[in-house]
């Protein structure tokens, strides 16, 4: 194919207050260069969208680096090679990445690993066999411990990585399975297309009575992605020794001061919970115990997947902010 001169990429130009807003993102024009020995030029074919990208925008310190203002946005994305000067990866080979937010990404090519698309589309590798279905994987089965038999809530569970828990705890053996989301549409996803056992749209009413009507014995397990008031709603609901993985808090990613934590978390005393967050990097060593297993599932059928697409560079800004909307169900994409 014939490589264009330039190419679109998305930049940081101001640390966002509160919901970001699209002033605070730039679509630029950037030159494309020839790889070099040992560098491969990549075609990015679809870009991942991520909650954990709004706690980058924020100029602290982490456990991963801050954006810097005026520069690209890295993040996950599948392209195709277009130019190598790496033999082990010629043209024409499907790769997954972190030089995402741009049309085209230039790197050693130590950077890039290859993917492959007989297992699943290439735009998988950015969802269940990327970062979300790791830390799916592993914030259920080993954070939260999760045992056959258990009782499982997961908030948020109609994105990318709730969604994933639930089916993962389905096919552990979960006794009962409960999720919250925010619409009716999104609510009937889960249990109709999922097999969640029981699902509530969280605007329909208090979080701590929607799930004790769900799971009137109480949960075993909860896997937060939202934070607020639906942790206080599980830390009530819980049975003793329960576990509970910390994974997001999306409800508070845009507040402009720290928000109270739960009011009942004496009942963490009590009830003997454990509560433990964790980043899905702690578990890189065990990504072929991860892939097997999930892989397995996958060729036999038994997880379903949903992607939200934007299309085109100057889309990705946009599907971003609907992160915050709730306009995803399952994983949120750019195609390019």
């Amino acid at each position: 194919m014939t490589i264009p001169s330039h190419g679109m990429e998305v930049r940081l130009v101001r640390r966002p207050v509160g919901t970001p807003v699209a002033d605070d993102f730039e679509v630029a024009s950037v030159p494309i260069a020839e790889p070099g020995e040992g560098e491969v030029l990549v075609r990015n074919d679809h870009l991942s969208v991520d909650p954990y990208m709004r706690g980058r925008m924020i100029d602290t310190k982490s456990y991963v680096e801050p954006f810097a203002l005026g520069a690209v946005m890295n993040g996950g994305a599948v392209g195709t090679v277009v130019g190598s000067g790496a033999p082990e990866l010629p043209v024409g080979t499907t790769v997954l990445h972190d030089h995402g937010w741009r049309e085209y990404a230039l790197a050693p090519s130590a950077d890039f690993q290859r993917v492959d698309t007989t297992l699943a589309p290439a735009s998988a590798y950015l969802g269940i066999l990327g970062l979300p279905g790791r830390t799916a994987y592993f914030g259920l089965f080993d954070v939260a411990a999760m045992r056959p038999g258990d009782t499982v809530f997961i908030s948020g569970a109609a994105g990318a990585v709730g969604g994933l828990a639930g089916q993962f705890a389905r096919l552990r053996g979960a006794r009962r399975v409960i999720g919250s989301a925010g619409s009716t549409d999104k609510v009937a996803y889960l249990r109709d297309e999922l097999g969640f056992d029981a699902a509530f749209d969280y605007r329909d009413g208090a979080v701590r009575e929607q799930l004790r009507a769900a799971a009137p014995d109480g949960i075993d397990v909860y896997f937060d992605n939202v934070g607020g008031d639906h942790l206080r709603a599980a830390i009530a609901a819980i049975r003793p020794f329960g576990r509970i993985a910390l994974c997001g808090a999306i409800s508070g990613y845009n507040q402009t001061r720290p928000a109270p934590g739960p009011d009942n978390l004496i009942l963490a005393v009590g009830k003997r919970l454990s509560l433990r967050g964790f980043v899905v990097y702690d578990y890189a060593d065990r990504t072929d115990e991860f892939e097997a297993q999930v892989g397995r599932w996958l060729l036999e059928g038994q997880v379903r997947l949903r992607e939200t697409t934007a299309s085109g560079i100057h889309a990705a800004t946009g599907a971003f902010l609907g992160l915050f909307d709730g306009t995803n169900t399952g994983k949120m994409l750019v195609r390019l």
